[in-house]
């Protein structure tokens, strides 16, 4: 957003000042001042002091209902007691042993009972990680070069997948990127099938289809379900692999992530996020002859180069105690359903306002998340058309990369609400009446500044 004199910039600067104090001594040590291009924010970013369960206070004292949650990994919310009280006990015993520990195997078991295709695991300590991973296990297994993305789904930021997300699409590298790395991708629109039983016939050479199943970023972007059914009968029949990127939808849709929710079992899965409590970790999870690649018994027997993989952080005890008590709770209570029924009752709420103020915003999103659409060519346009993929996806992607979109984070943010950039959020199984009630205020208020400002 440009940091331009208004309402909400007034309003903000008057609430964040000691934000602006750090914000400036950051800009001296990191590239724009933040650690992750998500924290961008003009004129500055807030900086946080502490949280807990759906809410966190600035350095300045000011409360945030919060939609961010982690960066999506906080289904229970900050600051979880029983998470908190398990991390805090491992932290007495140590944090990292350069050896095997019963937590990685209590961790792996309830990965296991939870999702329908972890036949094998492999810990690593990111979903950008895992990604990595699942692609050189897809090659290897295969013996193909190719991976089949879609556009505006996000992967992770390496190599292989910085391109085709926000910008791109036509194939080309992004800076840093050499470009014959591109040349082992294959990019398709969204939700098309007939474009990838194409691809997938004209071109032997593709190993494997990542896609995330919700749509890209957790539904933004949204395909429909039948087009998830298509994909899995289409790749089988091609003998190509099918890797759910459930980084996000992992233990959130339900405890067993979207392949539950939708009854398709991929042969890969690359999860992290809510999989480690709130500290850092990832996996790769799937078929065992999959997984076989990196494991050493297997390798000597079938006479074939084992898979490499270290990794100073693989499983570390910290993130293994908060992983696994976390993902128990997941299994034992009904923490999905609350966030999903809690998200559906915030999307509903926030479209009565945009009903009220004469807007033709839409507010939709499926299971635990909300995503706000702006409708810049005022089509008649529902929210049941966006989460079910029966919209163009150029638009809707557009839309999310104008200004207003930027202006609405902010904005948000200025009247005690943090979401994602895009904007939209995910919620948490914490979250009650009195963050609806917040929430709803606070958008309201900030739609009347835009109002007064003439940004609506």
């Amino acid at each position: 957003m440009p940091a331009t004199a208004s309402k909400l910039v007034d309003l903000f600067r008057q609430r964040t000042p000691t934000s602006e104090k750090l914000a400036a001594q950051a800009r001296e040590l990191f590239p724009s001042g933040v650690t992750h291009d998500g924290r961008h924010l003009k004129p500055y970013p807030i900086y946080i002091e502490r949280a807990e369960g759906p809410r966190k206070w600035d350095v300045d004292g000011n409360q945030y209902v919060d939609y961010f949650g982690g960066h999506g990994a906080l289904l229970l919310g900050h600051n979880h007691p029983q998470v908190i009280a398990a991390a805090q006990q491992q932290l007495t015993r140590g944090t990292h042993y350069a050896a095997c520990h019963e937590w990685e195997m209590r961790w792996a078991e309830v990965v296991q009972r939870l999702l329908p295709c972890a036949e094998r695991l492999r810990f690593t300590s990111s979903g950008t990680e895992a990604v990595s991973l699942g692609f050189r296990l897809a090659r290897a297994f295969t013996g193909k070069s190719k991976i089949l993305r879609f556009l505006t789904n996000f992967h992770g930021w390496q190599d292989d997948v910085a391109f085709g997300v926000d910008g791109h699409h036509d194939g080309t590298a992004t800076p840093g990127v050499p470009p014959g790395l591109t040349n082992n991708t294959v990019l398709c629109p969204p939700g098309d099938i007939d474009q990838v039983e194409r691809l997938l016939a004209e071109d032997r050479d593709i190993a494997a289809v990542i896609l995330e199943p919700t749509g890209s970023s957790f539904g933004r972007i949204a395909v429909p379900e039948s087009f998830l059914h298509a994909l899995r009968e289409v790749t089988e029949r091609h003998q190509v692999l099918l890797i759910f990127d459930e980084v996000i939808s992992g233990f959130r849709c339900s405890p067993g992530g979207a392949q539950a929710v939708f009854g398709i079992r991929p042969d890969l899965t690359i999860l992290a996020k809510i999989l480690a409590g709130g500290l850092p970790g990832g996996a790769v999870v799937g078929r065992r002859d999959i997984l076989d690649r990196l494991d050493h018994y297997a390798a000597a027997e079938n006479g074939w180069e084992k898979i490499a993989h270290p990794g100073t952080f693989n499983a570390n005890p910290l993130s293994a105690a908060a992983g696994a008590t976390a993902l128990q709770i997941v299994e034992e209570t009904d923490a999905c359903q609350r966030a999903n029924d809690y998200a559906a009752r915030l999307r509903e709420r926030l479209n009565q306002v945009v009903q009220d103020a004469q807007l033709d915003w839409c507010v939709y999103g499926t299971f635990s998340g909300f995503h706000i659409y702006t409708n810049p060519d005022h089509d008649t346009v529902t929210p049941e058309d966006l989460q079910e993929g029966q919209y163009d996806y150029r638009k809707t992607l557009a839309a999310f990369q104008s200004p207003l979109a930027g202006k609405i984070r902010f904005g948000l943010l200025a009247c005690g609400v943090d979401t994602f950039g895009w904007p939209g959020g995910v919620v948490s199984s914490t979250h009650g009446e009195a963050e609806l009630d917040r929430t709803a205020e606070g958008f309201g208020q900030m739609i009347e500044i835009f109002k007064a400002d003439g940004d609506v």
